[in-house]
């Protein structure tokens, strides 16, 4: 048995599919719109590529093993699936998505308590919206939107339900936040049914730890460094202290270190290392690290 496997179609495409290929679990497909896809890979049976907001219901009901989606589409859908774990991005940065109430910047309005029955509140996620505002009491006229949400108000609606990052797109729109619903991270999602299944899960954990291992590895590289013995210690303060770095002794009582650094430290740390005595300084990118 071998897994059925549904990706997403749209803001979240080539992000997932960069990390398939980074996890050795590259995508295949004959053009950028065919909706079937194949991973070479024996545990994978099937690709199928389909719009996220669908893919909670389809991996419920067992059309598909696993998916890949965002947390928003199944507390939408009110699906019954299994979580193997979020993975940390999303369409253009590892941060989460926040679904948030927005309004107009001149509301006086602080947060969905204060709204009045009858707000009109437009939003993609009308049953997410609706149970939100039942919760604290609100009564709404919650309509589907189908996109540019933020351009209906204060006309045709008075309050916008919708996704955001870094909030900059709603705030150009002249709406301001007073609520977040959810934050949302891509999810890995799984059929109840096939989650019980032995061979199936142990194939589901296999294809985790190789996601997790290419997540785990971005913005790090392998740095090598050789340095005398008196200058040891030193050398080993400036190394950032997140985990143990290993530590050789070579044949002329030197030492060989290696540690995993931030890409992002190692202009600062490279020059900083040559200063305290270490050399032959080498810096590997890493396209895996699984604990």
């Amino acid at each position: 048995m071998v897994l059925r496997v549904v990706l997403p179609k749209g803001s979240l495409e080539k992000a997932t599919f960069e990390l398939f290929e980074a996890a050795d679990l590259q995508v295949v497909r004959s053009s950028s719109v065919d909706y079937r896809a194949s991973i070479d890979d024996p545990r994978v049976a099937e690709v199928r590529i389909l719009r996220p907001q669908e893919i909670p219901v389809y991996v419920a009901e067992g059309l598909f093993d696993i998916g890949i989606t965002g947390r928003d589409w199944v507390e939408e859908t009110s699906s019954t699936v299994e979580s193997l774990g979020e993975l940390k991005y999303s369409k253009a940065t590892s941060n989460p998505v926040r679904v948030v109430v927005a309004v107009a910047g001149d509301s006086s309005y602080q947060s969905v308590k204060d709204l009045p029955d009858g707000v009109r509140v437009t939003s993609e996620y009308p049953e997410m919206t609706k149970r939100f505002f039942a919760e604290r009491g609100v009564n709404a006229d919650v309509r589907l939107s189908y996109g540019a949400s933020e351009a209906k108000v204060p006309d045709i609606a008075d309050c916008v339900v919708d996704i955001t990052e870094t909030g900059r797109a709603l705030r150009a729109a002249g709406l301001r936040v007073i609520d977040t619903m959810l934050t949302s991270y891509t999810e890995v999602i799984a059929n109840p049914a096939s989650y019980a299944d032995p061979e199936l899960r142990r194939a589901m954990d296999q294809i985790m730890i190789l996601l997790n291992g290419a997540l785990d590895a971005r913005g790090k590289v392998l740095l090598k460094i050789n340095v005398a013995g008196a200058l040891r210690d030193s050398v080993l303060a400036i190394l950032p202290a997140a985990k143990s770095p290993t530590v050789n002794q070579l044949a002329n009582g030197d030492f060989a270190i290696e540690t995993v650094v931030p890409k992002s430290e190692i202009n600062l740390l490279i020059p900083a290392l040559s200063e305290a005595g270490a050399t032959d300084l080498v810096e590997i990118p890493i396209s895996k690290i699984v604990p």
